[in-house]
């Protein structure tokens, strides 16, 4: 499978400008014949965009979702839609969405959305653990409580997504490597001055589980506060395939499903765990 991660320059607040720089990586994702392509967190609005997210937050048929869905299909290209700022409330009164699994029945939540080929909607994740430290997150968002509900086949893979904070808590992907999960996708908004947290966690992340891991950041500074980029895609070594600098850019991957079992059969570190 080729993988494409955009990590995309966003101007806080501009969901239009957003969504069509996310729309236009998809195109280009998909002209350079990959076959899924993962945003960053919080692409259409903004991670650090606070106080517009009462204001801006949508429901999983609104209007940057939809758009999403819909550049999936034309294009013919799995996507997942790094996360947005969701109302459950949007969500949970749609007829369509009756089944989203929601935490809550309102409320603002950190969702991401993986859609297929066909534009079909196959996983939604939740963000699990919410930033506190010099951050509103934790007090404006509410957290997902299923992670299972991220998890889905694509291309050979079994795919478990996470998104950024989460890193940093590994028995949160013990669960999901125990649930099958061969390849996991973390979009965040991960700013300096913290690099090397960002790629040791990531990496450990990956060597741990014997899986693929692809980080996909934001390039993007606001009020101070400045995305580092460097997505990343790691193999089940932890073995460094793409990466890239602090720019806005497209970072690809060849990554194979035949390889992580080839990994965990020749150093079966996994079987010899003692406690779950």
């Amino acid at each position: 499978m080729k993988l494409a991660l955009a990590q995309l320059d966003i101007d806080h607040g501009n969901v239009e400008k957003n969504v069509k720089r996310a729309v236009a990586a998809i195109a280009e994702a998909a002209a350079r014949d990959a076959d899924l392509v993962c945003l960053p967190e919080i692409f259409n609005l903004g991670y650090f965009a606070f106080e517009e997210y009462a204001n801006r937050a949508e429901g999983l048929s609104g209007p940057t979702l939809s758009r999403l869905s819909e550049a999936a299909a034309n294009h013919g290209i799995s996507v997942l839609a790094g996360t947005i700022v969701e109302d459950l409330a949007k969500t949970t009164s749609a007829p369509e969405t009756a089944d989203a699994q929601t935490p809550a029945d309102e409320g603002l939540a950190n969702t991401a959305v993986l859609f297929d080929r066909n534009g079909n909607r196959r996983a939604i994740y939740r963000k699990h653990h919410l930033f506190g430290y010099e951050s509103d997150e934790s007090e404006l968002l509410v957290p997902g409580e299923d992670p299972a509900a991220g998890i889905c086949e694509i291309e050979g893979f079994i795919v478990g997504i996470t998104t950024c904070y989460d890193l940093r808590f590994p028995e949160l992907y013990r669960e999901l490597i125990d649930q099958g999960v061969t390849l996991l996708l973390v979009p965040s908004a991960w700013p300096y001055p913290r690099v090397e947290h960002w790629t040791t966690l990531s990496r450990a992340r990956a060597i741990e589980n014997q899986c693929y891991v692809a980080t996909v950041n934001g390039s993007a500074e606001h009020e101070g506060a400045t995305l580092l980029g460097r997505s990343s895609v790691f193999d089940p070594w932890g073995t460094t395939l793409a990466s890239s600098a602090d720019d806005p850019t497209l970072v690809t991957s060849e990554i194979d499903p035949k390889r992580v079992e080839r990994v965990r059969s020749e150093f079966p570190a996994l079987r010899d765990r003692r406690c779950s």
